[in-house]
């Protein structure tokens, strides 16, 4: 017997064009298995073709972004004020790791829960509201936690941030970029492995359904707020672990992490990639953290021109997001061989 969740997934399906996500879904299973191949080998890599601490950038802002887009993508919610979660967790990983002298992983942990409990009050008044009212509540929240941070200068340092913060685990040196991004990645992978764990299940189509039509999801029956916050802390807790990973990463936590730059930078990361991919968050992050490097070490100063032209050119020519476009079109001609 089919559930009212598959029919309105179905119905959503046939009402918007497959996204990046949908195509690589559908595609044979052979296909499924050697993108993750092909995805994990590159993960592996990518210290030994980058700089090390680029590699951790990387990883920090592919979870940020698919955090992001765990809400934009797959609930229909736009939040410039996610950098909330992500600089919460980094100082509380920091103070964390600096006084208690925890392990980084528990660090970070307890960092990304901070994020989660604070995601709560937010999230209970902002899902309220949508689209642009949506955008602006959790931009002015994230604003308050900003200056927060600034004026709570006992523990939070104000502008001099947390210095120094430990990488401790277990007596191992992680010194080194190097061993440092071996060391983080399971934590990222399990963290992406959850987010697509979330957006495979009855929850996550009952929330492409409330993107789609929230009317119809709440004539079904499904409190269509309380779905919304679930979401929504759910992405404060994955954008949390991204967050403590980036302070340990960085070894020092300033209030640039709690800055609502750092929200913008994270929905034009999703934008690149492609909105609703979830995948596409991950691409993003490597071509905006990668170019920016490459332009710092260059001497170019205006580096915001360029990522903006670049966006500016990715939404004209790629309106699904460079993966999304990419998914898309392989979905299209192995429609056409059939």
């Amino acid at each position: 017997m089919t559930s009212t969740v598959d029919t309105a997934a179905a119905d959503a399906s046939r009402s918007t064009p497959p996204s990046g996500l949908i195509a690589v879904a559908r595609a044979p299973g052979w296909v499924r298995y050697a993108l993750l191949a092909v995805g994990l080998a590159v993960a592996a890599w990518l210290p030994n073709g980058l700089y090390p601490a680029v590699a951790v950038d990387i990883l920090c802002w592919a979870l940020f972004a698919v955090a992001v887009d765990l809400l934009l993508g797959f609930t229909g919610l736009m939040s410039f004020g996610h950098a909330a979660f992500w600089g919460t967790s980094a100082y509380v990983t920091g103070l964390v790791a600096i006084h208690a002298g925890l392990p980084f992983p528990l660090a970070v942990l307890a960092g990304a829960l901070a994020a989660a409990v604070l995601a709560v009050p937010i999230g209970y008044l902002a899902v309220k509201r949508t689209g642009i009212y949506f955008a602006m509540v959790t931009l002015a929240f994230a604003q308050m936690v900003y200056y927060v941070a600034n004026e709570w200068r006992s523990v939070t340092q104000g502008e001099n941030g947390l210095q120094g913060v430990p990488r401790s685990f277990f007596g191992l040196d992680l010194t080194d970029d190097y061993f440092f991004y071996y060391a983080i990645l399971p934590i990222v992978l399990l963290g992406l492995a959850a987010a697509w764990r979330i957006v495979h299940s009855p929850f996550g189509r009952v929330l492409v359904g409330i993107r789609d039509n929230p009317a119809r999801a709440r004539a079904l029956g499904y409190p269509v707020h309380r779905y919304k916050l679930t979401a929504f802390v759910l992405s404060g807790f994955i954008a949390g672990l991204g967050g403590g990973l980036f302070a340990v990463g960085h070894r020092f936590v300033s209030l640039d992490v709690l800055h609502w730059t750092t929200s913008g930078k994270a929905v034009i990361v999703v934008v690149l990639g492609g909105i609703g991919t979830l995948w596409g968050g991950v691409l993003g992050a490597v071509i905006v953290v990668r170019l920016e490097d490459w332009l710092s070490f260059s001497g170019f100063e205006a580096i915001g021109l360029v990522t903006g032209g670049i966006f500016v050119l990715v939404v004209v020519l790629f309106r699904r997001g460079i993966w999304g476009s990419v998914a898309a079109l392989a979905h299209r001609l192995a429609a056409r061989r059939r």
